[in-house]
């Protein structure tokens, strides 16, 4: 998608559509009132095109809900479409611009400009970026492999500031969002590709590659580190397969960094194919078990931003990708297993492999200096079902580190909710022969069981652990977002790790 950012009157605009945003103010606790519809734009011009139509009561300004009005009176735009904001929010306005993408594609229109809000509740510089974000996730679509594939992606978006607007903030976040919504689209595009087309060894290529495009630091290792490592956990994983592993480290180091502060360790799960091992998924849940990668997705989407956004802050990445299959060389359950710090683990199910990658992702991440740690992972389904798929679950050992997290989900929009971490749960995975086992005794409790043995690698570090299994992947599609991949935590990471910035 081509994208620009510029000062003009919204008059003279002669686009093919032209998007902006309105909100109701009618007291939304009377369910009979009248909607009191405001436009959260100054210019008279667009004012005038929509007034008769919002007064007759027709467009209620609901959440992604939209009006179009084809040639509007006094404006050059062929057609204008008015989408409707829940309330006057970033995040509501990120939807609203991926609502506008949306609408257009199936009616083959190309070219879409965006009206900047100019209302009180919205600083320029987020209403871009939130604009600029809801515009390119928009645009994305899953359907890559199909043989006959119709072109329906909007070709070019433009933001408008309007002729009195704040045009150098508006265009300095229309820019950064940009760069964000291209890291989370990669995520998405990962996510998205097959286990046949996205081994371990092919998404080191792609890791590789976005890194040296991007300006960071990169290495790919393979089955001899692991063993060097000492990474038995992670091994245990990779054994039944005929794929090697892909151990995959990114860095980036700000030019003015100097030893001392804080370095943020970055670990995902990469398991590009699920079959649970000998523990073996039912059929009807496994075709899904491409996306077991999106934790790693979401690690390298975020180091995507962080390179373009350049914060002043240290962040190595680490990405323990493998593929979880059964054959005659796989673990079993039952198997003790000695991860590189030097714990034992009972495996009681070799379905339970994520967290077994993540205790050596996250002790390597410690040795190469990391001072904080986040990992993401689709680790449980039970998760979902503790929380359903509008909240990924979020753990934590230490308030401080976390409520740097909380701030950034108010920039980001992604939804988390902190379950508990206590010490009380610890019981449920201990081993009796064996320092921990890799479940819990009982199936309650299955996310905090897996949050639990993440914890004992973590050690006194200061860790969130991000478990995305439910929201990684839509089923439904959004007026907003297509269906498929999400590319959900890249934003929020972002946040986090610049929040420790300067």
């Amino acid at each position: 998608m081509n994208t620009d950012c510029i000062q003009k009157a919204p008059a003279s605009i002669a686009a093919e559509l032209l998007v902006v945003f309105a909100v109701n103010k009618a007291d939304k606790k009377d369910s009979v009132a009248a909607p009191v519809i405001e436009l959260l734009h100054g210019d008279g011009a667009v004012k005038s095109a929509v007034a008769a139509i919002t007064r007759a009561g027709e467009f209620a300004a609901a959440s992604c809900e939209t009006l179009l009005i084809h040639n509007p009176a006094g404006l050059a735009a062929k057609r204008l479409l008015v989408v409707g904001l829940a309330k006057a929010t970033a995040n509501e306005l990120r939807k609203a611009a991926g609502v506008g993408i949306r609408f257009a594609k199936p009616r083959k229109i190309r070219e879409v400009v965006l009206l900047l809000p100019d209302a009180p509740e919205f600083d320029s510089k987020m209403a871009g970026r939130a604009i600029a974000e809801g515009a390119l996730l928009g645009n994305f679509d899953s359907d890559s492999y199909k043989s006959d594939p119709v072109d329906r992606s909007v070709a070019a978006a433009t933001l408008i500031t309007g002729s009195d607007g704040a045009s150098d903030a508006a265009k300095a976040g229309w820019l950064e969002g940009i760069a964000v919504a291209e890291a989370q689209n990669f995520a998405r595009t990962l996510v998205n590709e097959p286990g046949n087309k996205l081994t371990p060894t092919i998404l080191g290529e792609r890791a590789a590659a976005m890194a040296k495009s991007a300006g960071l630091q990169c290495e790919v290792y393979s089955s001899e580190k692991l063993h060097a490592l000492k990474m038995g956990a992670f091994w245990s994983v990779t054994q039944g397969s005929v794929e090697p592993p892909a151990l995959i480290v990114l860095t980036y180091q700000p030019e003015n960094w100097k030893p001392g502060g804080p370095v943020l360790g970055l670990v995902g799960k990469g398991i590009t194919f699920d079959s649970g091992g000998l523990s073996l998924k039912p059929a009807d849940s496994m075709e899904k078990m491409k996306y077991d990668m999106a934790g790693a997705a979401a690690m390298l989407g975020a180091m995507q931003a962080v390179a373009a956004l350049k914060p002043d802050v240290k962040v190595i990445s680490v990405i323990c990708s493998a593929e979880n299959m059964p054959s005659g060389t796989a673990q079993k359950p039952g198997d003790v297993q000695i991860a590189m710090s030097g714990k034992t683990i009972e495996v009681l199910n070799t379905d339970a492999e994520g967290r077994l990658v993540l205790a050596d992702g996250l002790t390597y991440a410690k040795q190469l200096g990391a001072t904080h740690l986040v990992d993401a992972a689709t680790l449980t389904g039970a998760v979902g079902i503790a929380l359903g798929t509008v909240n990924g679950g979020a753990f934590a050992n230490d308030d401080e580190t976390y409520s740097k997290f909380v701030k950034g989900l108010e920039i980001s929009g992604e939804k988390f909710w902190r379950l508990p971490l206590e010490d009380d749960y610890k019981d449920q995975i201990k081993s009796s022969i064996a320092d921990i086992m890799n479940v819990g005794k009982t199936r309650y409790g299955g996310a905090i069981n897996g949050a639990m043995f993440l914890k004992e690698f973590a050690e006194e570090t200061p860790w969130i652990h991000l478990d995305i299994a439910a929201v990684a992947w839509s089923d439904e599609q959004k007026a907003w977002l297509a269906s498929g991949p999400t590319g959900v935590a890249v934003r929020s990471i972002l946040e986090w790790v610049r929040s420790y910035s300067g």
